[in-house]
């Protein structure tokens, strides 16, 4: 029973290994993993059976010897459907073993207030398609989802998201069951589960300390410690964006305070600082200021200076807090931060303790704005990488669970956007 439980075990630690890094030999597995060549060998054939990875020659290593087979993950074989609800737009995705977006589909979110049904509706259609899609021979092995609020840890509840007025909506339940293929949905905070994907994926692989912060209308917050995300005791931790860092003056909060962070740096304060009128509001129009201060045009740039100020203070706080090896900015943040990077350089340069600044790095998210939806997609495959073989067996054929879906109302689709890798890295170090 025991030699079973470490097979397992290690197992799932090979996996991983090809899942968050690519393709490795067999040599480099072993010396990950502490494991001699036979055990690695072993591991490798029995995942390859169940058609979880792939084992190839390499190419031409110019090396006397034989070489080591290298393993692949198998992305067209295995994968997970990942969902992405900001407040103005849903995003639904097959994303294979590895990592890889296989296909998308996206439509906008209008600001309707509740509208747990609308949402639930176009994911579950577009769930429901991408399923379809997907080969034959593929096996859909976990549900993965992002919201933008306060999640339940365990069953998908959210139970508070501002923006839009979701209180104790069983979002993860009503989600699997529209999709009807049997799965549970595993639902996550999109910030939290930003910053996980940012670490394992992108700005900040290799580090075990990261902080990310998260603008979308508000801002939201995940921090890395020790490798582990940090989530409080009820797993509500690390709302950054209402840390209050203006207490006297402050502006009116969603929440009900005022002066915090997300009300001095969001959308709508920087919309107001540049003098936008109130019926303009959105990602494009939080661009648009953006693209007017990089044009010189004074109101813009004094507005990203203002912004500035204040999130280089919430950033100031958070490193001498947390002493993280790096700050990575993403959703909405990733347009203004750079604009911004004097501001909250100045902030840190004069607030942090010289210790700290020394070496915490200044970054926008790798992955853009599919930091989110990578951190979802995480979330489908971790019960694959806790125990492949058994996941496996058990996962949903692509030709089971796909009847044609119904037309649903709201939500307005739009056309599905190619990956991207996000905006250029400030790669500009604070202090």
């Amino acid at each position: 029973m025991v030699q079973e439980e470490i097979r397992r075990r290690n197992a799932g630690t090979l996996l991983r290994q090809v899942h968050l890094r690519g393709p490795l030999s067999r040599v480099e597995l072993g010396e990950r993993m502490g494991l001699n060549r036979s055990t690695i060998m072993a591991l490798t054939t029995e995942l390859s059976r169940a058609g979880l990875v792939d084992e190839r020659s390499p190419v031409d290593t110019g090396r006397a010897g034989r070489p080591s087979l290298v393993v692949r993950p198998a992305a067209e074989r295995c994968y997970v459907l990942a969902f992405d609800v900001a407040v103005d737009r849903l995003v639904a995705a097959r994303v294979g073993l590895g990592g890889m977006i296989l296909d998308r589909r996206e439509a906008v979110r209008p600001r309707a207030g509740p509208d747990l049904h609308d949402v639930v509706a176009v994911l579950a259609r577009f769930g429901r398609q991408l399923h379809r899609a997907a080969p034959p021979d593929a096996r859909c092995v976990g549900v993965g989802a992002s919201y933008c609020g306060m999640i339940r840890p365990g069953d998908g509840m959210v139970r508070y998201g501002p923006d839009l007025g979701w209180v104790d909506q069983a979002f993860g339940d009503e989600l699997g069951r529209r999709l009807e293929l049997g799965l549970p949905v595993a639902v996550g905070n999109e910030a939290h589960l930003g910053a996980q994907a940012e670490q394992q994926r992108g700005a900040g692989v290799g580090l075990d300390d990261l902080v990310y912060l998260h603008g979308d209308v508000g801002v939201g917050g995940g921090i890395v410690v020790g490798g582990r995300l940090l989530g409080g005791d009820s797993g509500y931790g690390c709302e950054l964006g209402h840390m209050v860092v203006n207490p006297y003056d402050g502006r009116p909060c969603g929440c009900g305070s005022s002066g915090c962070l997300e009300a001095e740096v969001g959308e709508r304060a920087l919309l107001d600082a540049a003098g936008r009128p109130a019926e303009l509001f959105g990602r494009d129009a939080v661009r648009t200021v953006a693209d007017d201060a990089d044009r010189g045009d004074p109101a813009a740039r004094e507005a990203l200076r203002r912004i500035g100020d204040w999130l280089g203070i919430g950033v100031a706080n958070l490193v001498n807090l947390f002493n993280p090896g790096m700050v990575v900015f993403g959703g909405m943040l990733c347009d203004l931060y750079p604009g911004a990077a004097a501001q909250v350089r100045a902030r840190i340069a004069r607030h942090v303790l010289p210790v700290a600044r020394e070496t915490v790095r200044l970054r926008t998210a790798a992955l853009g704005d599919d930091a989110t939806l990578v951190g979802a997609a995480e979330l489908g495959f971790a019960r694959l990488l806790d125990d492949p073989l058994a996941v496996f067996t058990e996962a949903v054929p692509s030709t089971v669970g796909a009847r044609p879906a119904k037309g649903s109302r709201g939500c307005p689709e739009t056309s599905a956007r190619a990956v991207g890798t996000g905006i250029a890295v400030d790669a500009v170090a604070a202090g």
